[in-house]
């Protein structure tokens, strides 16, 4: 049989649900999964079992979270477990239509409890980004969303993970159905856009990429033009890994100093022109 080509993106739904007073957010995320075991083989990593269905869950959560939210606005949440002692992040952008993420099991501090740190960062806005800090239960992104619903947005909200790598996340607006809301179940998610009236509000769409590259890395090198015995201990090479996918660069003396030699003259072309 000829298998069905995979999209590039995965799309959410936003759709609103009348009478319930409930916003539903649902996408099918075989397109963001495809596209996260092909950056583990280039990377020649394998997590274990638990470990990699949690973060699948989490880019999931994630995105269908980012699809509630203002346009301009780019997420990041880190998840801090105590047993198994490991972090998770992901991060992703309705403007850039970007989810990446990272499981991270070595040189990990034990914390005293299981804590999700979101940040958010408004690019119309401006500032500082907006930073919070949720207890979570263990490990189970489903319920990590919900909390963090509970605890920062100050309302409820239910996530479901329905058959076929879709996922649905419900969250409560002003004078929403309390009793509906927490009599819903899986069974009962299925079925709601044939049983309820629902209006869809719009759809964005996500694939898996970080969007990283030498140029994006170099700035934070840049301390070390005077230094680079120091940095390169007699290598001839440089190792570094996005902190974000975890793709590795190779880095040489000649690049950095010529990546400082371009941020210099730009520099001073910009100084003339103010001039």
């Amino acid at each position: 049989m000829q298998q069905e080509p995979v999209a590039e993106y995965t799309k959410v739904e936003s759709i609103f649900v009348r009478h319930r007073n409930c916003l539903m957010l649902k996408g099918q995320f075989t397109p963001i999964f495809t596209d996260y075991y092909l950056h583990l083989l280039d990377l020649k990593e394998e997590h274990k079992e638990n470990l990699d269905t949690a973060l699948k869950d989490l880019l999931a959560v994630l995105t269908l979270h980012l699809t509630s939210r203002p346009w301009a606005e780019t997420h990041a949440w880190t998840v801090n477990l105590r047993a198994p002692r490991v972090n998770f992040f992901a991060t992703g952008s309705s403007v850039n239509e970007n989810i990446v993420g990272k499981v991270f099991t070595k040189d990990v501090r034990e914390p005293d409890r299981n804590l999700l740190y979101a940040q958010v960062i408004d690019r119309d806005k401006g500032g500082d980004p907006q930073l919070s800090t949720v207890e979570v239960p263990e490990l189970d992104p489903c319920r990590w969303v919900e909390a963090y619903y509970e605890q920062s947005d100050q309302r409820p909200a239910r996530c479901f993970k329905m058959p076929n790598e879709e996922y649905v996340l419900i969250a409560a607006q002003p004078d929403f159905d309390e009793e509906w809301l927490n009599e819903l179940d899986e069974e009962k998610v299925a079925q709601l856009l044939q049983v309820e009236e629902t209006k869809v509000l719009e759809t964005r769409k996500y694939k898996f990429e970080c969007g990283c590259s030498i140029e994006r890395i170099m700035p934070g090198l840049l301390g070390y033009k005077d230094k680079l015995d120091e940095l390169f201990q007699n290598d001839d090479q440089l190792a570094v890994n996005c902190p974000r996918c975890g793709t590795k660069y190779e880095l040489t003396r000649e690049l950095i100093l010529d990546f400082a030699k371009r941020v210099e003259e730009a520099r001073k072309q910009a100084e003339g022109g103010k001039s």
